[in-house]
């Protein structure tokens, strides 16, 4: 694959997934709980639901949630093999991110548009949204998991692939303010169906990556960059054996999981939340999301001084404070004053939540590179199935099971609590990293042994 060496390159590259994972946020965010009206305040439901009544059977639908998650991670790897194994003309990453893209954005249709019984809670409708929904986020995968493999391959240096992640992430910050901010407000005046048709359009961002990839043939099953370096693929089952021989990066997921467990939690049922605290989701998402770029120049000063492990655990003791204090908060009454100390919670969180999506990019695609120099072997793309494997299961049972139990048993204000629970588990856990990870990114010093 020809090397991005510009910037500006990097730049506009890092922006490609935004669109798709802005659709991504529409589900898991607003579609999904736009099926049941329980749990929503009377005056939220006419616009917020997609018909004002419960569609599906709440027990049902979670089983599905939890399904659709495990699928959604498991189908990482046949995908991620699809796309490290792809033999055609054009190369590997550019067709598999049409293949994925298409049908992703049929489901997406589907999803909001169609309602099979419109008559109220059924199982027809119960099944025809887990189908659907089990469809989107099997290409969303291959989409995703093709363009984030290419993160590995498609620049040199460590440098080079933290500036593309950190890039990444404050485009993710950009997707989140129009999710949580923008898409909130026009939920204000119209209903859930038409404000994620204006959406939709983002999604030609993947189109960005489309036109920027160069790729040499891999009819020959051989993966050959711009200098003429050539690394071997592996099939399917060989693939998986390399990526869980990795035993740093085993570690890492496992850290990873527990972090994604809360911060899914989070994202997941933030509409309720806020439709039940008494604050404004507006205020606190503005506070949480617009001071990340400024955020993550701070952990990357500290990556830099003192390597990665303490930086990462600096930002999963922030985000948990975050919580507890947005939880502390709610149960205030209203006022000024409440408004006030949930703008500062949300200021304490964004020092957490920028660098919490730059790792999912950054960790796994300099692990992946270290490996193929190594061996030889390129596989990016199951490096980041296998974290999508561990992050499904993680975000299945926070952000479906958990929030549909906190909903149904109308609890849904002790979901931050339990969300700062779980990335301090995953703080605990860190210590368990080996040095290569601890000291990622650390320079200009002399690293401790």
């Amino acid at each position: 694959m020809k090397k991005l060496t510009k910037k500006w390159q990097m730049f506009f590259y890092a922006i490609g997934g935004m669109g798709v994972n802005m659709l991504n946020l529409m589900v898991n965010s607003y579609l999904c709980s736009a099926l049941i009206a329980s749990g929503f305040k009377e005056d939220a439901i006419a616009n917020q639901t997609f018909l004002g009544i419960d569609l599906v059977i709440p027990a049902v639908w979670a089983v599905f949630g939890v399904v659709a998650k495990i699928i959604d991670g498991i189908i990482d790897v046949p995908m991620a093999s699809l796309t490290d194994n792809l033999k055609t003309r054009f190369g590997r990453r550019r067709p598999a991110l049409v293949i994925g893209l298409i049908p992703m954005i049929a489901a997406y249709v589907l999803f909001t548009l169609v309602t099979p019984n419109p008559g109220g809670m059924t199982l027809l409708n119960t099944i025809f949204y887990g189908i659907v929904l089990c469809v989107f986020y099997t290409f969303y995968t291959l989409t995703m998991v093709t363009y984030y493999a290419t993160f590995t391959e498609i620049v040199e240096k460590q440098e080079e692939r933290n500036y593309i992640s950190n890039v990444k992430s404050v485009c993710d910050i950009v997707y989140f303010i129009l999710g949580y901010v923008v898409v909130r407000m026009l939920l204000n005046g119209m209903n859930i169906r038409i404000v994620s048709m204006i959406v939709l359009p983002i999604v030609l961002t993947m189109l960005i990556p489309l036109f920027m990839i160069k790729e040499n043939s891999t009819k020959d099953g051989v993966v050959t960059d711009e200098d003429g370096q050539k690394s071997e693929t592996v099939n399917l089952f060989k693939s998986i054996a390399f990526t869980f021989k990795n035993k740093s990066y085993i570690l890492w997921m496992i850290v990873y999981s527990f972090m994604t467990f809360g911060v899914q939690l989070f994202l997941s049922g933030i509409n309720e939340y806020f439709s039940v605290s008494g604050m404004s989701m507006i205020f606190v998402m503005m506070a949480s999301f617009a001071p990340v770029p400024f955020t993550l120049l701070l952990y990357n000063k500290l990556t830099r001084d003192r390597g990665f492990g303490f930086s990462y655990r600096y930002i999963l003791i922030i985000f948990a404070v975050g919580m507890l204090g947005m939880f502390g908060v709610s149960m205030l009454q209203a006022g000024a004053f409440k408004t006030i100390l949930s703008i500062v919670t949300g200021v304490i969180s964004s020092f957490g939540i920028g660098a919490m999506f730059s790792v999912a990019y950054s960790v796994p695609a300099e692990l992946a590179a270290e490996e193929e120099k190594k061996t030889g072997i390129s596989n990016a793309a199951m490096y980041f199935a296998v974290q999508g494997l561990f992050a499904g299961v993680a975000s299945g049972i926070g952000g479906q099971a958990m929030l549909t139990l906190l909903k149904t048993q109308k609890i849904v204000q002790y979901m931050t609590p339990i969300c700062a629970a779980a990335v301090l588990l995953a703080f605990a856990l860190t210590f368990m990293l080996p040095k290569s990870i601890q000291n990622m990114g650390r320079k200009n010093k002399e690293l401790k042994k």
